[in-house]
């Protein structure tokens, strides 16, 4: 049988290759489609996760079943799965269809998106799922004598080279519609290959005559892995899923929820899979340990640096995050590696691994939601990992792995580690304490966490505030004096104060015309105070605990001397749905002021969105779009988008005498050249950066945030 073996083992590569591929290239791809659709929130990143988490698992039980309901009748291993997957090719393409798109407010979006992905992309992915165990299996059967864990350092390859190309090659030069387009295709050659690779095995059954590779004196000798080992599996492999899912969550709340910060830490997690499935000697204990140890005192340090004056910068952040959670991955995998079992229990030992994902991504997805305030599933996963990798350690001193003395090195180092670990908890217990600190409400919803502090009370200067994550969207001094100041980002010497100060309907200071404006994003509702009697302003917000935050803690809506209203949403799909009915809005201003944490919905600032807004507004209308950052200067692709649909935009940076309370960055954007040749001529305009901007173009179907990092 070499000469079968030799024609078979392309097959077997390419196809566990190709499906590999396709399982991690549509992930990014459905995500990035759906983003718009759900806020541009992290949480949608999460939830997609957790679902391609259970879709694996459901695949990896699919391939476990058959094979041990099968073991001894390979025909109907290979009947039964290209007959699915023959019922699957009928479900493509997966381009979601308009009719699953979000209509309104509501709870929680997390069904929704399930089901979405379930209408989709649901059986395809089920299918691929299962082509790593099962393809795998076959190939033992075929190849005998030759492991076929190996092929799983293959099939991490595909499932990295798939999500490495997606930023850098699918999504700049293909529209997401051509994205999914391509996706069928492939999965199309992907069944192609799967029949290929059951012929192999029906065709070596019967030359060969045996029933698989199990033969009566493996059957002997082989025996099943310890429980405390099946644990461990389970256990390593949902530590380094809550590790990943958190970590992702920490970097998209304050930067943006973008490709590129999903595909760093995913593509940084299949390598610890690569590595620690290819050989036992890349997982090298000495190395890892250490370097896990030291990463992860540096990710501590800079959780808490949080409310610190300086800020480390966003390249030096990322990477201490990705080194700390790439390190702690491969000690969970390397440790799960060395305890994986005989290639007969293959797809058992594939099963407890994609089992103990799916429990990390529901942790971190629906359970961390529920039962935390705040994002504290990155300090949990930290010490579960401390403590899972001490007890690995501990079982193989205790197993007489190790000599006398390098026992008593071993016990030695034990107390340092759990030395370690106390200092590990007092610090991220201190950033815990910090983040709490003078809060006096906190909650945690799909959008993310939001936190009111209170500060200065019994004084004239008592003051509450709303952030974020870390960033404040917000505050209001309370005293009777001061309670109807437009403070922080809104001042009336920003962006937005200046908007109401030049407008046409205000330039008659002693009989102003009645304004009608909207607000993207309500905050504490600071700008309705800018309303005078006989005024409008609707405000848009997708989180409904924003707007109760806003009429519980602050005072600016009720406050508001004209008619205010709240609508709940996506503003985006709300907007639409407004032109949809015949209704423009026909705003005199429109303030986009939508961010989660310190990051930005991409959605609201492409050239679609931008379009979307000027059907709104008044001809004559001023589109108000707040770029204050941290870490990202958005003045190019706003002031590049002014320039394609033909209006004069102009910079307003405006710094108060304390930074936190009144610095913010404003574009002003709009036809009504007079009006900003009066802000220009009475000197508020900040000059650009640059004479002629970078060539940044974002539309729905294309934004790189690489583009502008500063």
């Amino acid at each position: 049988m070499p000469g079968l073996l030799l024609a078979s083992m392309p097959a077997y590569i390419l196809a566990i290759f190709l499906s590999a591929f396709l399982l991690f290239q549509v992930q990014p791809i459905i995500a990035r489609y759906i983003l718009p659709w759900y806020g541009g929130s992290p949480a949608v990143w999460t939830t997609c996760m957790l679902f391609f988490q259970v879709g694996l698992l459901v695949g990896y039980t699919y391939a476990h079943l058959l094979v041990s309901r099968f073991r001894d009748r390979p025909q109907w291993q290979a009947g039964i799965h290209l007959t699915v997957l023959v019922v699957s090719l009928l479900l493509l393409p997966i381009t979601p269809p308009e009719s699953l798109k979000p209509t309104g407010a509501g709870g929680s979006p997390v069904g929704g998106i399930v089901w979405l992905l379930l209408v989709t992309v649901g059986l395809p992915y089920v299918v691929i799922s299962a082509s790593g165990p099962l393809l795998q299996h076959w190939f033992g059967s075929v190849a005998e004598g030759k492991s076929p864990y190996r092929l799983y350092a293959i099939s991490n390859f595909g499932s990295l080279l798939g999500l490495l190309t997606y930023p850098v090659l699918f999504e700049p030069n293909f529209r997401l519609g051509q994205q999914t387009g391509l996706w069928s295709v492939g999965y199309g050659i992907y069944a192609g290959l799967a029949g290929l690779c059951a012929w192999v095995l029906l065709r070596a059954r019967r030359e060969s005559g045996q029933l698989d590779e199990e033969n009566v004196e493996l059957r002997t000798v082989a025996l099943p892995a310890p429980s405390t080992d099946r644990i461990l599996w389970v256990a390593l492999a949902a530590c380094g899923s809550v590790l990943l899912l958190a970590t992702t969550n920490q970097m998209c709340q304050d930067v943006a929820v973008v490709p590129f910060l999903w595909v760093l830490p995913l593509s940084l997690y299949l390598v610890t899979f690569i590595v620690a499935f290819d050989h036992a000697r890349w997982y090298f204990r000495p190395f890892w340990i250490p370097l896990a140890a030291v990463s992860i005192g540096a990710l501590v340090y800079l959780l808490n640096q949080d409310f610190s004056d300086d800020e480390l910068p966003l390249s030096i952040q990322i990477a201490i995050y990705s080194v700390a959670m790439f390190a702690s991955c491969m000690v969970c995998h390397g440790e799960m590696v060395r305890r994986k079992p005989h290639p007969r229990f293959l797809t058992g030992f594939y099963l407890a691994v994609s089992l103990g994902g799916a429990l990390g991504g529901m942790f971190v997805g629906l359970l961390a939601p529920k039962i935390f305030t705040g994002y504290w599933e990155l300090h949990v996963g930290l010490m579960a990992f401390a403590a899972l990798a001490g007890i690995c350690l501990r079982r193989d001193v205790s197993g007489g792995h190790v000599s006398e003395k390098g026992r008593a090195l071993a016990y030695s180092g034990g107390v340092f580690w759990v030395g370690g670990m106390a200092v590990m908890a007092f610090y991220l217990h201190a950033h815990f304490a910090e983040v709490k600190g003078s809060a006096i409400s906190s909650t945690r919803s799909f959008y993310g966490v939001l936190r009111v502090d209170e500060g200065d009370a019994f004084t004239d200067d008592h003051y509450r505030a709303l952030y974020h994550g870390r960033i404040s969207h917000g505050r209001q001094f309370l005293s009777d004096q001061f309670r109807r100041w437009p403070v922080s980002y809104y001042t009336e010497e920003s962006g937005a104060g200046l908007v109401f100060r030049y407008h046409p309907a205000r330039r008659d200071v002693g009989s102003p015309s009645p304004m009608k404006y909207g607000v993207i994003g309500l905050g504490v509702g600071t700008l309705a105070t800018y309303a005078n009697a006989g005024d409008t302003v609707r405000l848009y917000e997708i989180n409904s605990q924003v707007e109760e935050l806003a009429r519980e803690y602050f005072t600016y809506l009720e406050d508001c001397d004209g008619e205010e209203s709240v609508v709940l949403g996506d503003a985006r799909i709300s907007l639409e749905q407004e032109i949809s009915q015949g209704r423009s809005e026909q705003f005199d201003a429109l303030f986009v002021d939508a961010f989660s944490g310190d990051s930005i919905p991409i959605h609201l600032l492409t050239r679609e969105a931008f379009e979307l807004y000027f059907q709104h507004l008044k001809p004559d209308g001023v589109l108000a779009v707040h770029i204050t950052n941290l870490h990202l200067d958005l003045s190019d692709p706003v002031r590049v988008l002014a320039e394609e649909l033909g209006k004069e935009a102009i910079l307003i940076e405006h710094e108060g005498e304390e930074y936190h309370m009144n610095y913010s960055v404003w574009v002003l954007v709009s036809d009504d050249r007079k009006m900003l040749d009066e802000i220009v001529f009475d000197g508020w305009m900040t000059p650009w950066d640059r004479d002629v901007p970078k060539d940044i173009h974002w539309t729905d179907d294309y934004s790189n945030l690489l583009d502008v990092i500063e």
